[in-house]
């Protein structure tokens, strides 16, 4: 956070690139509605107007104008981004079964998981019309590509759950998958509507793939190290639900057979009951801090990705917003 003004970066950057956001905002409420289907918008409202940073959208938005964008594209491209987010968020929350987001009930609690699904599918078509409105065949391609990317993580994610097999690199695959791609792409696409120069694109996206891996790194330490609140997730949530996370593939790896007993019986049986001794193993073998090492090490590609854009105030916001990400794991 920045102490001097004591506004964490995301505001700032909100701040600063007020009117493009209020633009992005007033585009995601025009294409979220649906004559004919009223539950599409009640769905979809529910999550977007439940308190999202809109980081996603802020990237987009930030590294347009960064490199001298000053058209509408990059506000057609940020509520693209935004419909996609929203879009895997419905999907993962029937997926995993979820009863709480940001806060409050899930939409498939509130609803149903048809509900979900389709609205989410409905979303992915919307972003697809924004993507195609700007003309570019190069965002297309950017943007659809992360869409599958997203999807392919999602699913590599779950063949993945509850397998104590499941090594560092499966895990750092599906993180880019899942969470980094689509902060990749919404870093790219800003660059390429800008007209930035391919080592400037490439820049971008750099910082976009690093930022995303290390927010992802910080949540999975939060699960197991943070308070509970303020992740949008209950405490040890990946734990209930089987997830192979950085800190417990490493524990597992420098386990005795005692400790692999608890993990096969925790994680591959479902009898996830033990919170607390899930913890101490992890302190014990220091892969909690070792994760956090490793988000600071992703933080630190995200900063020098930066060195390679122009000097500019939005340039400074996106780095603290680096450090602000890995900051929430202290």
């Amino acid at each position: 956070m920045n102490e001097a003004k004591g506004i964490a970066p995301q505001d700032r950057l909100a701040a600063a690139l007020a009117p493009e956001m209020e633009a992005v905002n007033d585009l995601i409420q025009q294409r979220m509605a649906s004559e004919h289907a009223p539950r599409i918008p009640e769905v979809t409202a529910h999550l977007v107007n439940a308190g999202g940073k809109r980081v996603r959208p802020l990237l987009c938005v930030a590294a347009a104008r960064l490199m001298g964008h000053e058209g509408d594209a990059a506000v057609k491209l940020a509520a693209t981004v935004e419909f996609i987010h929203t879009a895997t968020l419905l999907h993962d929350d029937v997926v995993d079964e979820s009863r709480q987001r940001r806060g409050r009930p899930t939409a498939n609690l509130l609803w149903d998981n048809q509900s979900s699904v389709l609205v989410g599918d409905y979303l992915f078509a919307r972003s697809f019309q924004l993507m195609v409105e700007t003309g570019s065949l190069r965002v297309l391609d950017i943007l659809s590509g992360a869409a599958a990317t997203i999807a392919e993580g999602e699913v590599l994610q779950l063949s993945a759950a509850r397998n104590l097999a499941t090594t560092e690199a499966t895990y750092l695959q599906v993180v880019r998958g899942k969470t980094a791609a689509l902060f990749e792409a919404a870093c790219e696409v800003g660059g390429v509507v800008a007209e930035a120069s391919d080592d400037q694109v490439a820049a971008l996206a750099r910082f976009g793939d690093a930022l995303g891996v290390s927010f992802q790194m910080v949540d999975d330490w939060l699960d197991y190290g943070g308070a509970g609140d303020g992740i949008g997730k209950n405490l040890g949530d990946d734990f209930r639900e089987g997830k192979l996370t950085l800190p417990v593939i490493r524990a597992i790896a420098r386990g005795d057979e005692e400790e692999h007993a608890f993990w096969r019986d925790a994680l591959e049986l479902g009898r996830a009951t033990n919170f607390e001794r899930a913890r101490a193993i992890l302190a014990r073998h220091g892969t909690l801090e070792e994760t956090r090492l490793e988000a600071l090490a992703w933080r630190d590609r995200a900063r020098a990705a930066l060195g390679e854009l122009p000097d500019h105030p939005l340039r400074s916001m996106l780095g603290d917003l680096a450090d602000f990400v890995v900051a929430r794991a202290s």
